[in-house]
Protein backbone atom coordinates (compact mmCIF):
# COMPACT_ATOMS: atom_id res chain seq x y z
CA UNK A 1 0.00 0.00 0.00
CA UNK A 2 1.17 3.08 -1.01
CA UNK A 3 0.75 6.55 0.72
CA UNK A 4 1.14 10.31 -0.77
CA UNK A 5 0.58 13.67 -0.60
CA UNK A 6 -1.88 15.76 -3.01
CA UNK A 7 0.43 16.35 -6.39
CA UNK A 8 0.43 20.53 -7.33
CA UNK A 9 -2.08 20.92 -10.03
CA UNK A 10 -1.94 23.46 -13.19
CA UNK A 11 -1.73 26.64 -12.31
CA UNK A 12 -0.15 26.22 -8.97
CA UNK A 13 3.09 28.34 -8.21
CA UNK A 14 5.71 25.72 -7.23
CA UNK A 15 7.92 26.11 -4.08
CA UNK A 16 11.70 27.44 -4.35
CA UNK A 17 13.05 24.33 -2.97
CA UNK A 18 17.33 24.16 -3.09
CA UNK A 19 18.93 20.41 -3.18
CA UNK A 20 22.10 19.48 -4.98
CA UNK A 21 22.22 19.62 -8.82
CA UNK A 22 24.52 17.20 -10.49
CA UNK A 23 25.34 18.78 -13.98
CA UNK A 24 26.57 16.06 -17.01
CA UNK A 25 29.82 17.60 -16.88
CA UNK A 26 29.97 16.51 -13.43
CA UNK A 27 30.16 19.82 -11.24
CA UNK A 28 27.71 19.56 -8.50
CA UNK A 29 26.45 22.43 -6.17
CA UNK A 30 23.51 23.26 -4.30
CA UNK A 31 20.75 25.41 -6.60
CA UNK A 32 17.26 26.57 -5.90
CA UNK A 33 14.69 25.66 -8.20
CA UNK A 34 14.12 29.79 -9.02
CA UNK A 35 17.36 29.81 -10.42
CA UNK A 36 16.66 27.23 -12.69
CA UNK A 37 13.71 28.93 -14.23
CA UNK A 38 15.09 32.44 -13.84
CA UNK A 39 17.12 31.14 -16.81
CA UNK A 40 14.31 29.55 -18.52
CA UNK A 41 11.15 27.22 -18.44
CA UNK A 42 11.98 23.65 -17.25
CA UNK A 43 10.93 20.14 -17.09
CA UNK A 44 11.28 18.46 -14.10
CA UNK A 45 11.08 14.82 -14.37
CA UNK A 46 10.63 13.24 -10.74
CA UNK A 47 11.96 9.28 -10.51
CA UNK A 48 12.78 6.75 -7.75
CA UNK A 49 16.43 6.17 -8.29
CA UNK A 50 19.32 5.74 -10.44
CA UNK A 51 19.87 2.23 -12.26
CA UNK A 52 17.00 0.79 -11.98
CA UNK A 53 15.92 -0.80 -14.67
CA UNK A 54 12.59 1.38 -15.37
CA UNK A 55 14.47 4.44 -14.74
CA UNK A 56 17.20 3.56 -16.96
CA UNK A 57 14.55 2.82 -19.37
CA UNK A 58 12.99 6.97 -18.88
CA UNK A 59 16.13 8.69 -19.12
CA UNK A 60 17.67 6.97 -22.32
CA UNK A 61 13.97 7.72 -23.73
CA UNK A 62 14.29 11.29 -22.82
CA UNK A 63 17.62 11.03 -24.10
CA UNK A 64 16.99 9.48 -27.28
CA UNK A 65 13.79 11.12 -28.08
CA UNK A 66 16.13 14.25 -28.87
CA UNK A 67 13.78 16.96 -28.55
CA UNK A 68 14.22 17.41 -25.16
CA UNK A 69 17.88 17.71 -25.50
CA UNK A 70 17.81 19.62 -28.49
CA UNK A 71 15.37 22.51 -27.99
CA UNK A 72 17.03 25.18 -26.14
CA UNK A 73 13.83 27.34 -24.96
CA UNK A 74 13.34 24.44 -22.40
CA UNK A 75 15.67 22.71 -19.88
CA UNK A 76 14.89 19.12 -18.71
CA UNK A 77 15.95 18.28 -14.91
CA UNK A 78 15.93 15.04 -13.16
CA UNK A 79 14.63 15.23 -9.91
CA UNK A 80 15.36 11.41 -7.46
CA UNK A 81 16.50 10.47 -3.76
CA UNK A 82 20.14 9.17 -5.29
CA UNK A 83 23.57 10.24 -3.88
CA UNK A 84 25.17 12.69 -6.18
CA UNK A 85 27.55 10.54 -6.15
CA UNK A 86 25.36 8.30 -7.93
CA UNK A 87 24.16 10.91 -10.31
CA UNK A 88 27.64 11.62 -11.94
CA UNK A 89 28.03 8.03 -12.69
CA UNK A 90 24.36 7.59 -13.62
CA UNK A 91 24.89 10.77 -16.19
CA UNK A 92 28.25 8.76 -17.32
CA UNK A 93 26.93 5.75 -17.92
CA UNK A 94 23.82 6.65 -20.02
CA UNK A 95 25.42 9.42 -21.58
CA UNK A 96 22.85 12.27 -20.66
CA UNK A 97 22.91 15.80 -21.24
CA UNK A 98 20.48 16.78 -18.22
CA UNK A 99 21.71 18.08 -15.06
CA UNK A 100 20.07 15.90 -12.11
CA UNK A 101 18.62 16.80 -8.49
CA UNK A 102 20.10 14.60 -5.53
CA UNK A 103 16.64 14.82 -3.47
CA UNK A 104 18.12 13.08 -0.79
CA UNK A 105 15.40 14.34 2.20
CA UNK A 106 12.82 14.20 -0.83
CA UNK A 107 12.37 17.67 0.00
CA UNK A 108 11.42 18.44 -3.82
CA UNK A 109 9.44 15.54 -3.82
CA UNK A 110 7.45 17.04 -0.65
CA UNK A 111 7.26 20.48 -2.50
CA UNK A 112 5.44 19.09 -5.50
CA UNK A 113 3.24 16.07 -3.43
CA UNK A 114 5.07 13.33 -5.42
CA UNK A 115 6.36 11.43 -2.37
CA UNK A 116 5.40 8.05 -0.80
CA UNK A 117 5.73 5.84 1.32
CA UNK A 118 5.95 2.22 -1.04
CA UNK A 119 4.02 -0.57 1.82
CA UNK A 120 4.34 2.69 4.47
CA UNK A 121 7.80 1.95 4.63
CA UNK A 122 10.54 3.23 1.75
CA UNK A 123 9.81 6.41 0.96
CA UNK A 124 10.58 7.68 -2.68
CA UNK A 125 9.29 9.89 -5.28
CA UNK A 126 6.51 9.05 -7.37
CA UNK A 127 6.97 9.14 -11.19
CA UNK A 128 5.69 12.75 -12.91
CA UNK A 129 6.56 15.46 -15.01
CA UNK A 130 5.86 19.29 -14.15
CA UNK A 131 6.33 22.01 -16.69
CA UNK A 132 7.83 25.36 -15.35
CA UNK A 133 6.91 28.84 -16.59
CA UNK A 134 9.92 31.12 -15.41
CA UNK A 135 7.48 32.55 -12.85
CA UNK A 136 7.53 28.43 -11.39
CA UNK A 137 3.97 28.58 -12.46
CA UNK A 138 2.81 25.19 -13.46
CA UNK A 139 1.99 24.73 -16.44
CA UNK A 140 1.68 21.11 -17.07
CA UNK A 141 1.74 18.02 -14.85
CA UNK A 142 1.25 14.00 -15.52
CA UNK A 143 1.78 12.21 -12.51
CA UNK A 144 1.93 7.91 -13.06
CA UNK A 145 -1.11 6.15 -11.30
CA UNK A 146 -0.18 2.52 -11.57
CA UNK A 147 -2.38 1.06 -9.03
CA UNK A 148 0.30 -1.19 -7.34
CA UNK A 149 3.98 0.19 -8.35
CA UNK A 150 3.57 3.43 -9.35
CA UNK A 151 8.12 3.25 -10.70
CA UNK A 152 6.30 1.06 -13.81
CA UNK A 153 4.71 4.38 -15.45
CA UNK A 154 6.62 5.96 -18.15
CA UNK A 155 5.73 9.47 -19.39
CA UNK A 156 4.02 10.08 -22.32
CA UNK A 157 6.57 11.68 -24.27
CA UNK A 158 4.33 13.40 -27.52
CA UNK A 159 1.98 14.48 -24.88
CA UNK A 160 4.88 16.57 -22.79
CA UNK A 161 6.43 17.72 -26.12
CA UNK A 162 3.20 19.23 -27.46
CA UNK A 163 2.14 20.62 -24.03
CA UNK A 164 5.67 22.14 -23.42
CA UNK A 165 5.42 23.48 -27.62
CA UNK A 166 1.82 24.77 -26.80
CA UNK A 167 2.86 26.73 -23.86
CA UNK A 168 6.06 28.47 -25.15
CA UNK A 169 4.20 29.08 -28.65
CA UNK A 170 1.12 31.10 -26.49
CA UNK A 171 3.88 32.76 -24.19
CA UNK A 172 5.43 33.99 -27.64
CA UNK A 173 2.19 35.51 -28.46
CA UNK A 174 1.20 35.92 -31.79
CA UNK A 175 3.44 35.68 -35.44
CA UNK A 176 3.74 39.23 -36.42
CA UNK A 177 6.21 38.74 -39.50
CA UNK A 178 8.27 41.78 -38.40
CA UNK A 179 5.25 43.87 -38.08
CA UNK A 180 4.47 45.65 -34.59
Amino acid sequence: MATMSEPLAVGDVAPDVTAPLVRPDGRTADVALSALTDERPTLLAFYTNDFSPDCMAEWCSFRDYGWFAHDERVQVVGVSRSHAATHKRFIDYLDLDFPLYADRDLALARAFGVDYRTFGLFRRSKRSVFFLDTDRTIRYRWVGDHPLDPTRDQPPLEEIRAAVEDTLDEDAGPETFGFE
